[in-house]
């Protein structure tokens, strides 16, 4: 869809770092490197990515169309080519599976990943063991494993597990008792086997090795200002670099997104003036695709 006038937004980096990304929260746009937005979609989201073919695939927050949340996939200008209703009280992750299928998590009294075809009809699910008196507080970015296992953070439960298609726990490791309410947020399964993990209200992000130990943690004590408040999404580059967003940096002129070396070195920052953070992203190639190499 053609971008109206949008807020600034300004990249900042001692060496010269760029990106292009897909900002997904209470604003869903592509941004080019050059800081202009290059595409909008007027709902906010919560996961999504930009696919090989150009289209976009969302996780819908909640809004009169899809009262319990849902998923679309959509074109460049706006065309819905396929979607999905929640029926319980949030979805909040959606992925593209290689065959024709796509994963959704729905939050609510039934926790449950979902696998669902072209056709919106769901083909398989798997029960999440998390708690159901704070259905918001569930999960978030779930993904599909390669080997056909599912990785959920599961915030409130302080856990990040993997589970089998028969929701069989095969892996788990605890976020830290200290900070207060370090809730993980993503989980990311890196190709060494570790696993990455932002900690939100902890202001932390943290990777776990396969017997679920911290063996490589940010908090702001590594930083040379205070950046990460409520970090929620991250990215792992390709270079080794650590991309995350820091979802509570709210206000116009603050640091939405940092990026990191993995001796916690900062080098690249994004600013924008609009009046809200970034829930999740996706950092793009500079002519606005997926960049295969990411994870």
């Amino acid at each position: 869809m053609s971008p109206p006038a949008s807020p600034t937004a300004k990249q900042e980096s001692p060496t010269g770092i760029t990106h292009a990304l897909l900002a997904l929260g209470n604003a869903t746009y592509i941004l080019n490197a050059d800081g202009k937005i290059a595409w909008t979609y007027p709902a906010g989201t919560r996961d999504g990515f930009v696919l090989p073919d150009g289209n976009i695939l969302l996780a819908l927050s909640k809004n009169k169309d899809y009262p319990s949340g849902g998923a679309i996939e959509v074109t460049r200008d706006g065309k819905v080519v396929w979607s999905f209703k929640g029926s319980q009280a949030e979805v909040n992750t959606v992925q593209k599976l290689g065959d024709g299928r796509y994963m959704v998590t729905e939050a609510g009294a039934e926790p449950r990943i979902l696998e669902v075809d072209r056709d919106s009809k769901v083909v398989s699910q798997t029960a999440i063991a998390a708690q159901t008196k704070n259905t918001h507080l569930q999960s978030r970015m779930s993904r599909k494993l390669p080997n056909g296992n599912y990785l959920v953070p599961q915030l409130l439960d302080k856990v990040v597990r993997e589970y089998t298609p028969a929701g069989k726990i095969v892996w788990e490791a605890k976020t830290p008792e200290t900070p207060a309410e370090c809730w993980p947020f993503t989980a990311i399964r890196l190709p060494n086997g570790n696993t990455l993990s932002t900690l939100t209200h902890g202001a932390m992000v943290v990777e776990f090795d396969g017997q679920g130990k911290i063996v490589w943690q940010l908090s702001n004590a590594d930083l040379p200002t205070p950046l990460l408040k409520d970090p929620c999404g991250a990215q792992r580059l390709a270079n080794g670099n650590t991309v995350i967003t820091s979802y509570g940096q709210g206000k116009p002129g603050e640091v939405k997104m940092l990026e990191v070396t993995p001796d916690k070195k900062l080098v690249w920052t994004l600013r924008d003036d609009r009046k809200h953070g970034i829930h999740e992203f996706q950092i793009l190639d500079e002519k606005g695709k997926p960049a295969t190499d990411l994870k």
